[in-house]
């Protein structure tokens, strides 16, 4: 099956592969070659692709995912392939984040700072590449 993820500024990812794995919305699901089509809103999280016994990881920060007739699409806002990652400033935002929350402002900070929490915990996670 073909995979392509696509941000408003580049195509990040554009190859066949084994196995997809990525987060919704409502949880993380993966699709094989041949499921049923499917059209899925992405949460912040990793997106984990298989080519034989290779594994990468891609950030996707939000956005929508469509599978169909074995070909897959994620749109998103921004991608990240595991290895473009800054692990150092993936965790000073990490750290910001986690300040931020604790010093318990108003809401609209504690969003702000909840999401800005998530994704530097999705670029660490995929820095992994486990």
């Amino acid at each position: 099956m073909h995979l392509k993820i696509i941000t408003h500024e580049r195509v990040v990812f554009d190859e066949n592969v084994d196995s997809i794995r990525t987060r919704g919305v409502d949880g993380e699901f993966g699709i094989l070659k041949g499921h049923i089509p499917v059209m899925a809103a992405l949460d912040i999280g990793v997106t984990r692709i298989t080519q034989g016994s290779d594994v990468k990881n891609f950030t996707t920060m939000g956005g929508v995912f469509q599978f169909k007739d074995d070909e897959a699409i994620i749109l998103t806002n921004t991608a990240e392939s595991g290895d473009e990652i800054d692990v150092a400033r993936a965790k000073a935002a990490m750290e910001r984040a986690k300040a931020r929350l604790a010093e318990k402002q108003a809401s609209n900070d504690a969003k702000r700072a909840e999401a800005a929490l998530a994704r530097a915990m999705a670029r660490l996670k995929a820095s992994l590449n486990e």
